[in-house]
Protein backbone atom coordinates (compact mmCIF):
# COMPACT_ATOMS: atom_id res chain seq x y z
CA UNK A 1 0.00 0.00 0.00
CA UNK A 2 0.84 3.75 -0.28
CA UNK A 3 -1.06 4.70 2.52
CA UNK A 4 0.64 4.27 5.35
CA UNK A 5 0.57 7.24 7.62
CA UNK A 6 3.75 6.04 9.31
CA UNK A 7 5.94 7.21 6.65
CA UNK A 8 5.18 10.83 6.64
CA UNK A 9 8.81 12.56 6.80
CA UNK A 10 10.72 9.08 6.16
CA UNK A 11 9.46 7.77 2.92
CA UNK A 12 6.88 10.95 1.81
CA UNK A 13 8.23 14.67 2.64
CA UNK A 14 6.53 15.42 5.40
CA UNK A 15 3.99 18.66 4.38
CA UNK A 16 3.15 16.82 1.12
CA UNK A 17 -0.63 15.78 1.38
CA UNK A 18 -2.08 12.36 0.76
CA UNK A 19 -3.38 12.81 -2.68
CA UNK A 20 0.72 12.99 -3.78
CA UNK A 21 1.91 9.80 -2.39
CA UNK A 22 1.22 7.09 -4.92
CA UNK A 23 4.07 9.87 -6.71
CA UNK A 24 6.23 9.67 -3.94
CA UNK A 25 6.04 5.65 -3.42
CA UNK A 26 6.81 5.63 -7.19
CA UNK A 27 9.78 7.14 -6.81
CA UNK A 28 10.97 5.29 -3.60
CA UNK A 29 10.25 1.70 -4.23
CA UNK A 30 9.95 -0.70 -7.74
CA UNK A 31 7.33 -2.41 -7.19
CA UNK A 32 4.20 -3.01 -6.01
CA UNK A 33 1.88 -5.63 -4.85
CA UNK A 34 -1.47 -4.00 -6.31
CA UNK A 35 -4.42 -5.62 -3.92
CA UNK A 36 -6.59 -2.61 -4.98
CA UNK A 37 -7.46 -4.94 -8.25
CA UNK A 38 -8.43 -7.88 -5.45
CA UNK A 39 -11.15 -5.71 -4.12
CA UNK A 40 -13.05 -4.56 -7.06
CA UNK A 41 -12.30 -4.22 -10.46
CA UNK A 42 -11.38 -0.50 -11.59
CA UNK A 43 -11.81 0.80 -15.12
CA UNK A 44 -8.99 0.86 -16.86
CA UNK A 45 -8.81 5.18 -16.84
CA UNK A 46 -7.87 4.92 -13.89
CA UNK A 47 -5.83 2.33 -13.75
CA UNK A 48 -3.90 4.42 -16.44
CA UNK A 49 -4.11 7.36 -14.23
CA UNK A 50 -1.97 4.96 -11.24
CA UNK A 51 0.06 3.68 -14.32
CA UNK A 52 0.86 7.65 -15.51
CA UNK A 53 1.74 8.65 -12.03
CA UNK A 54 4.84 5.88 -11.48
CA UNK A 55 8.50 6.39 -13.04
CA UNK A 56 9.64 4.29 -15.85
CA UNK A 57 10.40 1.14 -14.47
CA UNK A 58 8.11 0.91 -11.96
CA UNK A 59 5.91 -2.55 -11.79
CA UNK A 60 2.67 -3.50 -10.71
CA UNK A 61 2.26 -6.84 -9.61
CA UNK A 62 -1.91 -6.31 -9.75
CA UNK A 63 -3.92 -9.35 -7.33
CA UNK A 64 -6.53 -11.39 -9.24
CA UNK A 65 -10.33 -9.79 -8.36
CA UNK A 66 -11.82 -11.70 -5.83
CA UNK A 67 -14.63 -12.04 -7.63
CA UNK A 68 -13.21 -14.78 -10.01
CA UNK A 69 -10.94 -16.39 -7.57
CA UNK A 70 -13.23 -17.05 -4.04
CA UNK A 71 -16.84 -16.06 -5.11
CA UNK A 72 -17.18 -17.34 -9.01
CA UNK A 73 -14.05 -19.62 -8.27
CA UNK A 74 -13.04 -19.67 -12.16
CA UNK A 75 -16.19 -20.54 -13.40
CA UNK A 76 -18.66 -18.26 -15.50
CA UNK A 77 -15.99 -15.11 -15.21
CA UNK A 78 -16.03 -14.08 -18.59
CA UNK A 79 -16.99 -10.57 -18.01
CA UNK A 80 -15.09 -9.67 -14.59
CA UNK A 81 -12.05 -11.45 -16.32
CA UNK A 82 -12.45 -8.94 -19.77
CA UNK A 83 -12.95 -5.77 -17.65
CA UNK A 84 -9.43 -6.49 -15.28
CA UNK A 85 -7.73 -7.43 -18.39
CA UNK A 86 -8.67 -4.00 -19.67
CA UNK A 87 -7.43 -2.77 -16.73
CA UNK A 88 -4.50 -4.92 -16.97
CA UNK A 89 -3.49 -3.32 -20.58
CA UNK A 90 -4.33 0.27 -19.15
CA UNK A 91 -0.95 -0.34 -17.09
CA UNK A 92 0.94 -0.25 -20.05
CA UNK A 93 4.52 -1.31 -19.83
CA UNK A 94 3.99 -0.81 -15.52
CA UNK A 95 2.84 -4.27 -15.76
CA UNK A 96 4.54 -6.71 -13.98
CA UNK A 97 3.14 -10.33 -12.97
CA UNK A 98 -0.56 -10.32 -11.69
CA UNK A 99 -1.25 -13.69 -9.71
CA UNK A 100 -3.66 -15.63 -8.24
CA UNK A 101 -4.26 -16.22 -4.21
CA UNK A 102 -6.41 -19.07 -4.01
CA UNK A 103 -8.64 -19.07 -1.17
CA UNK A 104 -7.08 -20.94 2.10
CA UNK A 105 -9.73 -23.71 1.32
CA UNK A 106 -8.97 -24.05 -2.43
CA UNK A 107 -7.85 -27.79 -2.54
CA UNK A 108 -6.13 -29.80 -5.65
CA UNK A 109 -9.63 -31.48 -5.95
CA UNK A 110 -11.16 -28.07 -6.79
CA UNK A 111 -8.68 -27.49 -9.70
CA UNK A 112 -10.62 -28.17 -12.91
CA UNK A 113 -12.71 -25.07 -13.27
CA UNK A 114 -8.80 -23.22 -12.82
CA UNK A 115 -6.65 -25.33 -15.13
CA UNK A 116 -9.71 -24.65 -17.66
CA UNK A 117 -9.56 -20.98 -16.77
CA UNK A 118 -5.66 -20.54 -16.94
CA UNK A 119 -5.99 -22.68 -20.47
CA UNK A 120 -7.84 -19.38 -21.87
CA UNK A 121 -5.79 -16.93 -20.02
CA UNK A 122 -3.82 -14.83 -22.72
CA UNK A 123 -0.10 -15.74 -22.61
CA UNK A 124 1.83 -12.43 -23.37
CA UNK A 125 -0.09 -11.49 -19.66
CA UNK A 126 2.37 -13.18 -16.88
CA UNK A 127 0.18 -14.74 -14.07
CA UNK A 128 1.41 -16.68 -11.44
CA UNK A 129 -0.63 -18.75 -8.47
CA UNK A 130 -0.26 -18.73 -4.38
CA UNK A 131 -1.38 -21.71 -3.63
CA UNK A 132 -2.42 -22.17 0.45
CA UNK A 133 -3.97 -25.70 0.72
CA UNK A 134 -1.40 -27.68 2.14
CA UNK A 135 -2.26 -30.27 -0.08
CA UNK A 136 -0.77 -28.85 -3.16
CA UNK A 137 2.51 -29.14 -1.22
CA UNK A 138 2.03 -33.29 -0.70
CA UNK A 139 2.78 -34.62 -4.03
CA UNK A 140 -0.76 -35.60 -4.76
CA UNK A 141 -1.23 -36.44 -8.18
CA UNK A 142 -3.75 -33.73 -9.02
CA UNK A 143 -1.74 -31.15 -7.28
CA UNK A 144 1.51 -32.34 -9.28
CA UNK A 145 -0.79 -32.33 -12.61
CA UNK A 146 -1.06 -28.30 -12.22
CA UNK A 147 2.35 -28.22 -11.22
CA UNK A 148 3.00 -29.15 -14.59
CA UNK A 149 0.37 -27.65 -16.22
CA UNK A 150 1.80 -24.16 -14.64
CA UNK A 151 5.29 -25.18 -16.40
CA UNK A 152 3.40 -25.93 -19.56
CA UNK A 153 1.76 -22.90 -19.65
CA UNK A 154 4.38 -20.79 -19.02
CA UNK A 155 2.90 -19.83 -15.22
CA UNK A 156 4.46 -19.03 -12.01
CA UNK A 157 4.05 -20.34 -8.82
CA UNK A 158 4.00 -17.33 -5.68
CA UNK A 159 6.77 -18.70 -3.14
CA UNK A 160 5.41 -17.29 0.47
CA UNK A 161 7.76 -16.90 2.70
CA UNK A 162 6.26 -16.53 6.43
CA UNK A 163 5.93 -18.20 9.79
CA UNK A 164 4.50 -21.83 10.24
CA UNK A 165 4.13 -22.27 6.67
CA UNK A 166 7.65 -23.88 5.57
CA UNK A 167 5.36 -26.41 2.82
CA UNK A 168 4.60 -23.01 1.17
CA UNK A 169 7.95 -22.32 1.03
CA UNK A 170 8.17 -24.61 -1.98
CA UNK A 171 11.00 -23.26 -4.31
CA UNK A 172 9.15 -24.53 -7.07
CA UNK A 173 10.18 -22.32 -10.21
CA UNK A 174 7.83 -22.83 -13.02
CA UNK A 175 8.40 -19.97 -14.79
CA UNK A 176 11.26 -16.97 -15.81
CA UNK A 177 10.11 -14.72 -13.06
CA UNK A 178 9.23 -14.92 -9.21
CA UNK A 179 7.44 -13.66 -7.01
CA UNK A 180 7.79 -13.93 -3.30
CA UNK A 181 6.03 -12.98 -0.42
CA UNK A 182 7.99 -12.17 2.92
CA UNK A 183 6.58 -12.29 5.76
CA UNK A 184 9.01 -10.10 8.67
CA UNK A 185 9.60 -9.81 11.87
CA UNK A 186 10.20 -6.17 12.25
CA UNK A 187 14.37 -6.30 11.62
CA UNK A 188 14.75 -9.38 13.83
CA UNK A 189 17.89 -11.07 13.24
CA UNK A 190 15.96 -13.81 11.28
CA UNK A 191 14.70 -11.50 8.52
CA UNK A 192 18.62 -10.87 7.70
CA UNK A 193 19.62 -14.80 7.41
CA UNK A 194 16.28 -15.00 5.08
CA UNK A 195 16.77 -11.85 3.05
CA UNK A 196 20.24 -13.11 2.36
CA UNK A 197 18.93 -16.54 1.67
CA UNK A 198 16.84 -15.11 -0.72
CA UNK A 199 19.65 -12.82 -2.14
CA UNK A 200 22.24 -15.89 -2.64
CA UNK A 201 19.24 -17.82 -4.66
CA UNK A 202 18.83 -14.84 -7.12
CA UNK A 203 22.09 -15.50 -8.20
CA UNK A 204 22.17 -18.49 -8.88
CA UNK A 205 18.18 -18.49 -10.55
CA UNK A 206 19.74 -15.88 -13.02
CA UNK A 207 22.85 -18.09 -13.98
CA UNK A 208 19.84 -20.70 -14.65
CA UNK A 209 17.97 -17.98 -16.44
CA UNK A 210 15.80 -16.51 -14.10
CA UNK A 211 14.89 -13.07 -15.65
CA UNK A 212 12.92 -11.24 -12.97
CA UNK A 213 12.34 -11.33 -9.77
CA UNK A 214 9.88 -9.70 -7.05
CA UNK A 215 10.21 -9.46 -3.02
CA UNK A 216 6.82 -8.55 -1.47
CA UNK A 217 7.04 -7.26 1.88
CA UNK A 218 4.79 -7.71 4.76
CA UNK A 219 5.44 -6.40 8.11
CA UNK A 220 3.25 -5.69 10.57
CA UNK A 221 1.22 -2.65 9.97
CA UNK A 222 4.12 -2.02 7.28
CA UNK A 223 6.00 0.28 9.41
CA UNK A 224 9.22 -1.22 8.83
CA UNK A 225 8.64 -2.40 5.23
CA UNK A 226 11.16 0.41 4.21
CA UNK A 227 13.71 -1.07 6.04
CA UNK A 228 13.42 -4.44 4.46
CA UNK A 229 13.44 -2.74 1.22
CA UNK A 230 16.96 -1.17 1.93
CA UNK A 231 18.31 -4.43 4.22
CA UNK A 232 17.63 -6.68 1.07
CA UNK A 233 19.06 -4.03 -1.74
CA UNK A 234 22.34 -4.41 0.10
CA UNK A 235 21.93 -7.99 0.45
CA UNK A 236 21.14 -8.36 -3.39
CA UNK A 237 24.02 -6.30 -4.26
CA UNK A 238 26.19 -7.75 -1.75
CA UNK A 239 25.39 -11.55 -3.09
CA UNK A 240 24.26 -11.34 -6.52
CA UNK A 241 26.25 -8.28 -7.77
CA UNK A 242 22.64 -6.44 -9.10
CA UNK A 243 21.61 -2.70 -7.85
CA UNK A 244 17.72 -2.91 -6.44
CA UNK A 245 16.22 0.15 -6.07
CA UNK A 246 15.09 1.08 -2.31
CA UNK A 247 13.70 4.02 -0.31
CA UNK A 248 15.55 6.35 0.68
CA UNK A 249 14.97 8.04 4.38
CA UNK A 250 14.10 11.03 3.77
CA UNK A 251 15.33 12.24 7.54
CA UNK A 252 19.22 10.99 6.69
CA UNK A 253 19.08 12.51 3.29
CA UNK A 254 18.17 15.96 5.47
CA UNK A 255 20.68 15.38 8.04
CA UNK A 256 23.53 14.70 4.99
CA UNK A 257 22.52 18.14 3.81
CA UNK A 258 22.98 19.99 6.98
CA UNK A 259 26.97 18.53 7.59
CA UNK A 260 27.31 18.66 3.80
Amino acid sequence: MWTIRDWRGTVYPEKDPQRTWPEHYGRQFGTLEFNATHYRIHPADRMAEWAAAMPEGFTFCPKFPQIITHFRRFNDCDGPTDDFIDGLLALGDKLGPAFIQLPPHFAPKHAAAMASYLEKWPRELRVAVEFRHPEWFEGGAQAEEMWARLRDLGMGAVISDTAGRGDALHMRVTAPFVLVRFGGYEGHASDETRLAHWAQRIAEWKDQGLTEFHLLVHQPDSIHTPNTCRQFARLVKQHAGLDVQAPTDLRAATQGDLFS
